[in-house]
């Protein structure tokens, strides 16, 4: 209920104070397990990428955040989880797994941390390994001007079209780097 009225509230700020825009919302699947992955330029971010999809959209956090007592009954209210960044995290990938096998969304913005100057910065791994194990798409999304925001920037997100990468058995490195890179010139392609 929580994420609903947050979203609610989100929307008429984007829509009435950032002059916001969304296209390629019908490239959005409207069931099935989706792995979103967007360039991070600002804390607005996540709130573009939730407000803009079709459906709910869990997003991995920082485990930092969840040690800011109001940060963190917030983010859990948005149905948030912790991810420990800069190594391997097993409850993170085992929480994502089981939100993919009950057919949900996944937010996750794979240069790790924001892009201080906009550029796009290299994607890792973990969104195309996660794509790869629960069998879900990629759904690519570039963000524009949520840095701008308070400057006149008009916001907008472009989902891309999904993509689906199937295997037979386990994934290899090799497979991950060529779903990654795909991942990263779509978002790069959309954004230039």
């Amino acid at each position: 209920m929580f994420y609903y009225f947050a979203k609610f509230v989100c929307y008429i700020f984007l829509r009435f104070f950032c002059r916001w825009k969304v296209v390629g919302r019908e490239n959005f699947p409207l069931e099935g397990p989706v792995i979103v992955v967007a360039n991070h330029i600002s804390l607005l971010d996540p709130v573009v990428v939730g407000v803009a999809s079709p459906r709910m959209v869990r997003f991995m956090a920082k485990e930092e955040l969840f040690h800011i007592p109001v940060v963190k009954w917030i983010i859990k209210g948005l149905r948030a989880f912790p991810v420990r960044r800069g190594r391997s995290d097993r409850g993170a990938l085992k929480t994502a797994l089981e939100v993919l096998k009950a057919g949900q969304v996944i937010g996750i913005f794979p240069e790790g941390k924001r892009s201080r100057d906009g550029r796009l910065l290299p994607f890792q791994h973990g969104a195309a390994l996660l794509a790869l194990k629960a069998g879900a798409p990629l759904l690519p999304a570039a963000i524009k001007n949520t840095d701008k925001v308070f400057r006149g920037g008009r916001i907008t997100i472009t989902f891309g079209k999904p993509l689906k990468y199937h295997i037979d058995g386990p994934s290899t490195p090799h497979q991950v780097e060529n779903l990654t890179a795909a991942a990263y010139q779509e978002v790069a392609k959309m954004l230039a």
